[in-house]
């Protein structure tokens, strides 16, 4: 009867970010949690924005208006495109899109 052994082996912090040293693995290592609080932040800010656009569509609806304001959207897409270039206009309709919430 045979066992095979499993073995892991630890992964080194260049092995980890792709860098070829020491030095730009450790650069790497720390943007990267850089990176992982900002999105952290950004995901917060952004179920912020969800919360009080849903208040804005209440308030909406029952004044008996629609749900969504086009003109509005449009001035969105705007902003994020002027900003960000292209990319910022899907950017935008994904961030609206999270907004409307549930129909």
């Amino acid at each position: 009867m045979s066992s095979t052994a499993t073995t892991t082996t630890a992964r080194t912090a260049t092995e980890v970010t792709g860098a070829h040293t020491d030095e730009a693995a450790s650069l790497i290592s720390d943007a990267r949690a850089r990176i992982d609080s900002l999105d952290d932040r950004i995901i917060g800010l952004v179920q912020e924005r969800m919360a009080v656009s849903t208040v804005i569509q209440e308030a909406r609806i029952t004044s008996g208006g629609r749900r969504v304001n086009l003109s509005r959207e449009m001035e969105i897409l705007g902003q994020y495109r002027d900003a960000l270039g292209r990319p910022g206009t899907s950017l935008a309709m994904t961030l609206l899109e999270l907004c409307r919430g549930r129909v």
